[in-house]
């Protein structure tokens, strides 16, 4: 019998009101991907407290350079990071902590970053996603795509 072991996982973290549910470019919920829903997004949109978070090149700097002090601090190594106007990919190597605590960590060492440079109000929309890598392929594969991506 063989049993998988976690090598890493990508983390995809969205800026506040960027990627809402019934988005027509499809979106993920509990980790199925559903498509577009026009009266979904028309609710999310109304409901939103404040309006979308785009970040600039300068916002994206500072975040790619949160999440890699907190991937140092935490002692996970990082092996692609992406940070785009509207989203963040991480593809990190397995630590013994659960992913939820980890993601906190980088959503908040970003709003910190981004606070100390004047941004107030909220950052990221809740929650996130995540895909395991059980094997050396299916990490390449992540670190591919998320290099793929123009990282800042």
């Amino acid at each position: 019998m063989c049993v998988a072991k976690t090598l890493g996982y990508m983390i995809t973290l969205t800026t506040y009101g960027t990627w809402l549910q019934g988005d027509e470019r499809g979106y993920v919920r509990n980790g199925k991907i559903y498509p577009g829903n026009k009266v979904l997004i028309q609710a999310n949109r109304q409901s939103l407290l404040q309006g979308a978070v785009k970040l600039s090149r300068d916002q994206q700097r500072l975040v790619r350079e949160a999440v890699i002090r907190e991937a140092e601090s935490q002692g996970q190594r990082i092996y692609a990071l992406s940070v785009q106007t509207t989203h963040v990919h991480i593809v990190a190597e397995y630590i013994p902590q659960p992913i939820s605590k980890i993601v906190a960590y980088y959503k908040k060492a970003a709003r910190l970053a981004l606070k100390a440079m004047g941004h107030n109000g909220k950052l990221w929309t809740r929650g996130y996603d995540k895909r395991f890598c059980f094997d050396k392929v299916s990490l390449r594969q992540r670190i591919k795509y998320v290099q793929g991506q123009n990282p800042v």
